[in-house]
């Protein structure tokens, strides 16, 4: 019997969270894997595609809602642009794409797990599916002769030899496939353009196809630890709510189900213990929630994870505008603080490299990381989480970690008021610094002087109290 826990959070009302029943796994092997994952903290996400080649958003451009965000090509006749957008595929040629260089770079910058968009919702697979030939494996794709033409194999065969924990990004709903969206009428938003009601074999075919996508992703691609299902409009219609509704678009006066039971229940056949992340998709199969492009701003009663862009796209677009090492740091920091992950996505380039933008601030996350990983890597949030400039953390050993963020511009102060009156005796040391530590207990906190050893630290200053307890 599943527990159910009731949350009431007006917080997450607030960033569309939707504070309703979060549904604990009462699988031994899941919950054990959902524990793995949190203790990870810290994940790379990878859009790339079709979208990749113009360097527009990914998919949306073929949708014909009208949302600012969806830019296209005025000059064409949405059809035209349709067509267009989909022939892409005959272009793409990543003749640089090499996943170690990746798998390298992000381990590197401190990350631990990975997930990589399989198949967006224009339906273009990244894997070498049997259910279709719109695939980076089909001959009419350049890349399809060269021998790591099987894109997502090479890069989870990459990722896993170092150690990273591996997602599958899949879309439920697939823009391309005449099942979800059929030729005899027009495509006037993101939901399936018929009413399955009258056409229940067309739906009944398209279970069938995501059925055995998903199937060969679990089957056919080593040790999966995280299915993450996107497109939360695909959904029984009795899910439907507040959240679903604040989106903007038409909710169709049918369900689209695709039987989440039968799925994850193959899939974890498959690959026991497999987080499933069907998001937004309150209930069994949504193991942990994902607020996106935001940091709630207190901690959440269940397992999460801000997925964010460094930049401001989710694929690749030349000009972007990437945020900084320091931004991207004290996000790290004030999400892990507050018991969360944090999924950070870059936008591979058409020819299968990094942007240098991302390059450079993966590295300079890795440079801080590589002195403050232990405050952030298998840590739990402590009370009181954030306070001012100061973020909490705790290790396994019951060590509390203190985190400093320094503004743009800050200089590194010769002292600081720790805001953590708990700490009475034991030692205290700034991570990166060799030098002993001075410090006074007072009654807000604890005062600490820093000295000119903490000069060459950037970004944030890591402050380690011993787990000694005093009276």
């Amino acid at each position: 019997m599943k527990k159910v826990i009731v949350i009431i959070c007006f917080t997450c009302l607030a960033l569309n969270i939707c504070a309703q029943e979060y549904v604990p796994p009462s699988d031994v092997q899941v919950v054990r894997k959902l524990e793995q994952w949190s203790g990870k903290k810290f994940g790379l996400f990878m859009h790339w595609g079709i979208y990749s080649i113009p360097g527009i958003v990914e998919s949306w451009s073929i949708n014909s809602e009208d949302a600012s965000w969806i830019p296209r090509d005025s000059t064409l006749h949405y059809e035209e642009y349709k067509r267009w957008y989909f022939d892409l595929n005959k272009s793409f040629n990543p003749v640089n794409f090499n996943p170690e260089q990746w798998a390298n770079l992000a381990r590197k910058a401190g990350m631990r797990y990975v997930v990589f968009t399989t198949k967006h919702h224009d339906g273009f697979a990244m894997f070498d599916t049997r259910q279709s030939d719109y695939k980076v494996t089909a001959p009419e794709v350049p890349f399809s002769s060269h021998p790591r033409a099987n894109i997502t194999k090479e890069v989870f065969d990459a990722f896993r030899k170092r150690g990273f924990m591996i997602g599958a990004y899949f879309s439920k709903p697939d823009w391309h496939n005449e099942n979800y969206w059929w030729p005899r009428y027009a495509t006037p938003n993101r939901n399936n353009n018929y009413d399955i009601r009258l056409h229940p074999y067309r739906w009944e075919a398209f279970k069938t196809f995501t059925y055995l996508q998903i199937e060969e992703l679990m089957s056919d691609y080593g040790a999966i630890d995280v299915l993450w299902l996107d497109g939360g409009w695909v959904r029984p219609k009795a899910t439907v709510n507040e959240e679903v509704l604040s989106w903007g678009a038409p909710v169709p006066d049918w369900d689209q189900d695709i039987d989440m039971p039968k799925i994850a229940s193959m899939a974890r056949s498959r690959q026991p213990g497999l987080i499933i992340v069907d998001r937004t998709v309150h209930g069994p199969f949504e193991n942990y929630r994902t607020p996106e492009q935001r940091v709630p701003e207190k901690p959440l009663p269940f397992p999460w994870e801000t997925c964010m862009t460094m930049g401001e796209a989710w694929g690749y677009v030349p000009n972007d505008m990437y945020k900084s090492a320091r931004t991207l740091v004290h996000l790290l920091i004030d999400i892990v603080a507050k018991g969360g992950n944090f999924l950070l996505n870059v936008g591979p380039k058409p020819d299968g490299t990094f942007p240098e933008q991302a390059v450079q601030r993966l590295e300079e996350m890795g440079s801080w990381m590589a002195i403050n990983q232990e405050s952030i890597e298998d840590s739990y949030p402590i009370a009181p989480y954030r306070s001012g400039q100061f973020c909490f953390t705790q290790g396994k050993e019951g060590q509390v970690y203190a985190h400093y963020l320094l503004d743009e511009g800050e200089k590194n102060p010769s002292e600081l008021l720790i805001p953590y009156p708990a700490f009475h005796t034991g030692a205290i040391r700034l991570l990166g610094q060799p030098a002993p530590l001075k410090w006074k207990k007072e009654k807000e906190g604890i005062r600490v002087y820093p000295g000119k050893g903490s000069t060459a630290l950037r970004y944030a200053l890591v402050f380690e109290l011993s787990a000694k307890k005093g009276k």
